[in-house]
């Protein structure tokens, strides 16, 4: 009988493209990574990975086992998730998503969603792509929302909506372009950090960058300085006089997206996937 930890030490080879990644994610020797791969190899009677110097690429084999794995660990937690409910509850969900992705339109969801399931258990968390991505191949999370997510076989990418990232400044007065050093940079990810550069170049060197929207936001209500947010997050604050939009200055598109398991067979995650769906379209950001 197949150990699921080979699965799971399996999938993360595959996530980090080598033993000695795999290691480091697992907490364990690159030497403990190679025993569980070689026995799952012997298990399955075929080689599941080519070894090179870069790292690990997955064989022919290699890549039809990988479906099934994310379905054997997906499996287990999700059996874990539904043994584990407290007798008030018929059903468990986990859900995680962005800080930014939290603030407005998830918490909606969040009480739409327990209104409308009062027998289900939620967990909730809040994370970045790598993080969630890694949990929803584990199985550890059902649903995640964010906004570069990455394809990974046995989980449904779907485009939820388009954030408008705008620039504002807590200047107050007459409009006029970012000064390079007053600009907070918001890693609102690669592609935007690109495009920003391409489109303002001067901005491209900032002395503080920020991985979190709301600390960024936290930061310029309590000092002069300017910066990129999402329209639905500083439209209050620009209509309480706190914030004021630069004219002129580019926009960017910024998709989000809803990750899950396959839901064919859960009408629970149907039903948290279609009410996502539902409250973007209404709150006009679809």
């Amino acid at each position: 009988m197949m150990d699921i930890e080979y699965a799971r030490t399996f999938l993360k080879v595959v996530d980090s493209g080598s033993f000695v990644g795999a290691a480091g994610a697992l907490h364990l020797t690159q030497a403990a990574v190679s025993r569980r791969i070689r026995a799952l190899e012997r298990h399955l009677g075929c080689t599941l990975f080519t070894r090179n110097k870069a790292g690990a690429v997955l064989t022919p084999a290699g890549r039809r086992f990988q479906r099934h794995a994310t379905t054997l660990v997906q499996t287990l937690e999700r059996a874990r998730h539904e043994v584990g409910v407290a007798r008030t509850f018929t059903d468990t969900l986990a859900i995680g998503g962005r800080f930014g992705l939290w603030d407005g339109l998830m918490m909606h969801w969040l009480g739409a969603f327990a209104a409308r399931h009062p027998t289900v258990q939620l967990y909730t968390q809040i994370g970045f792509e790598e993080g969630l991505m890694h949990e929803l191949i584990d199985g550890r999370l059902d649903l995640g929302v964010m906004y570069t997510p990455q394809s990974r076989p046995g989980l449904v990418v779907e485009r939820l909506f388009e954030e408008e990232l705008v620039l504002v400044t807590s200047r107050i007065g007459p409009a006029s372009t970012p000064r390079p050093d007053d600009y907070v940079h918001v890693d609102w990810g690669p592609e935007f950090r690109s495009a920003l550069t391409v489109s303002s170049p001067e901005l491209s060197s900032p002395q503080l960058t920020v991985g979190i929207g709301w600390l960024g936001l936290q930061y310029l209500l309590e000092r002069p300085g300017a910066a990129y947010f999402p329209r639905r997050m500083v439209d209050g604050l620009v209509g309480a006089g706190r914030l004021q939009r630069l004219p002129g200055a580019p926009t960017f598109g910024l998709p989000a997206y809803v990750v899950y398991a396959g839901a064919d067979g859960n009408p629970l995650l149907r039903s948290a996937v279609a009410l996502l769906h539902d409250m973007a379209g209404q709150a006009g950001v679809a």
